[in-house]
């Protein structure tokens, strides 16, 4: 005689309200998607968040999900009951909420062994392959809802399709939720830690809501899973999220829903990157990059902000210092290039873009970006130039750093938009970055501004890795720049004359490549992974 299972109770097997199911798939379609961005989040201040990062969580995502669709819908073959659904969603949402908790520790020795000088790509690769294995739990799991929905949801096959699509429409509505909530309301107020949390809880709390509709004893028994995260939570993430960079002191840290943004000040006694103590530093997502620098008694960096003071300087000599009235800047950051151009020249006229507010309240609250010529702008970039009056005497460009290069900021359509708000002797410079071995993309860039403007000169910031390229209105020489500062009215600051002497020396030859880059068709995303790939490999270094 054959053996038989046990029966189901009648509780477990007794059909749930339809809008119960699909309220279900509304709350699961929106914890995969806020924990795609939260996830990206929470590496991104490790590794960033280009192009390539992106890419990878996506894929990760997807293949996690289409694992728990072929996994789920054999599963909700074999035991088609509301309890084993929602036994599922619990584990689900304990492992989301557990995600910032253990894999904290990874991120922090991610961080100690990502420098740009020492990489150790064994610790690397290993502690990121950790953090990706421990998000797939949730996802795999969450992608075995849909097809268990739809399995629970049909009474009739004869409405299989009408009930499908309702299932995938709510998952698909609570995705929209995910994504908008995440980036834009959930990581800013609570952090990526708690937006996690936040997630899990909601799928807790749905997953406990069904068991007690039809196990009442089993949801008691699971009630201690809310408790552990909330435990977990309160004790695992505590603390700064991300150590400051040696020879400095963490400041200030926010999560925005742009960038996670720190603010750092050198410690007396110590010198970092040629900055006295006392110089606050802004760094963004991994650190890599300093995006703005400030000193009360030292404006001179001696780095690329400086340079933006030479642009004008391209100009025929002699040009008057006392012409230059009107500046825009796209890449505000805190404020460095206006806190030194209101210092050179007074209380000019500057309109500042940048897209994330919250750079611009680190930058009133600690980079004294309070000047009140300066008009700062929460917007993209190029649709926020492209609503301004125009007549700029300089347009300034601090928006690419290496690999977060907006592409619709390099394409000749930009720049034919920038060259419209120029005054008739109005320049634009634009910080771009290279290796030591590579300047592909200063050569490209430089080649699609020469499709706009007359003449374009190069600038090589000494100690860097940065190339500054200056576009003029009309046709200009290299040597005007070195006449200028020659004809330079006296009494001009000392920054102004020590920059231009820098600059007139650092002039390189410009050396434009084939590749121009249009609206239509812009590698910029290639080009710079390809120059990542040299760095991994050693055969450059990128700042």
């Amino acid at each position: 005689m054959s053996q038989q299972s046990a029966p189901i109770p009648s509780s477990a097997t007794a059909p749930l309200p339809r809008w119960f199911l699909y309220g279900t798939a509304f709350v699961s379609g929106m914890t995969v998607l806020g924990i795609e961005f939260a996830t990206a989040r929470l590496i991104g201040i490790v590794l960033g968040t280009s192009d390539v990062v992106w890419s990878v969580v996506i894929t990760l995502i997807l293949l996690n999900l289409s694992a728990g669709y072929y996994a789920g819908g054999r599963w909700a073959d074999r035991s088609p009951y509301p309890a084993t659904l929602f036994r599922v969603l619990a584990w689900a949402g304990l492992s989301a909420g557990l995600v910032p908790v253990v894999t904290r520790p990874l991120v922090l020795t991610m961080a100690s062994v990502f420098a740009p000088a020492s990489v150790d790509m064994v610790v690397l690769v290993a502690a990121g392959l950790s953090v990706m294995i421990l998000f797939a739990v949730p996802v795999t799991l969450l992608g075995c809802a849909s097809p268990f929905l739809v399995r629970l949801a049909v009474a009739d096959t004869a409405t299989l399709g009408r009930v499908a699509g309702r299932v995938y429409a709510f998952s698909t509505l609570g995705s929209l939720i995910g994504a908008f909530g995440t980036v834009l309301v959930f990581i800013p107020a609570i952090g990526t830690a708690w937006t996690f949390g936040l997630l899990a809880g909601a799928l807790l709390a749905v997953a406990l809501l069904g068991m007690a509709r039809i196990q009442p004893r089993r949801a008691l028994r699971t009630s201690w899973m809310p408790a552990v995260l909330a435990c977990a939570l309160l004790l695992g993430v505590r603390g700064p999220i991300k150590p400051a960079p040696p020879g400095t002191t963490l400041l200030y840290e926010a999560e925005t829903a742009y960038n996670y943004v720190q603010v750092v000040e050198v410690n007396d006694g110590v010198i970092v990157s040629r900055q006295p103590p006392g110089t606050r530093f802004l760094l963004l997502n991994e650190g890599q990059g300093v995006h703005s620098v400030y000193h009360p008694d030292h404006l001179q960096t001696t780095a690329t902000w400086d340079m933006f003071l030479a642009a004008p300087y391209f100009n025929p000599a002699p040009y008057d210092p006392a012409k230059l009235d009107k500046v825009a800047i796209i890449g505000l950051a805190a404020g460095t290039i206006a806190q030194q151009y209101t210092a050179v020249y007074g209380p000019i006229q500057i309109d500042g873009i940048e897209i994330d507010q919250g750079i611009i309240d680190a930058g009133r609250r600690f980079f004294a970006m309070t000047m009140p010529n300066l008009n700062a702008i929460v917007d993209d970039g190029r649709y926020a130039l492209s609503r301004l009056d125009g007549d700029y005497d300089l347009v300034a460009i601090d928006a690419y750093r290496v690999p977060y290069i907006p592409w619709h900021l390099t394409t000749v359509e930009f720049f034919e938009e920038v060259r419209q708000k120029l005054a008739p002797d109005g320049v634009v410079m634009i910080n771009v970055g290279r290796t030591d071995a590579d300047r592909r993309l200063v050569e490209a860039i430089a080649a699609t501004l020469l499709r706009v403007f007359p003449s374009v000169h190069a600038i090589d910031v000494p100690g860097s890795f940065n190339t500054m390229l200056v576009a003029t209105q009309s046709a200009t020489e290299a040597r005007n720049l070195a006449d200028n500062l020659t004809a330079l009215p006296p009494g001009m600051p000392a920054l102004l004359r020590d920059t231009l002497a820098l600059a007139a020396q650092s002039i390189v030859p410009v050396e434009p490549s084939d590749i121009v880059f249009t609206d239509d068709r812009a590698p910029v995303e290639t080009l710079i992974n390809s120059m990542i790939a040299q760095f991994v490999l050693g055969q450059g270094a990128l700042e």
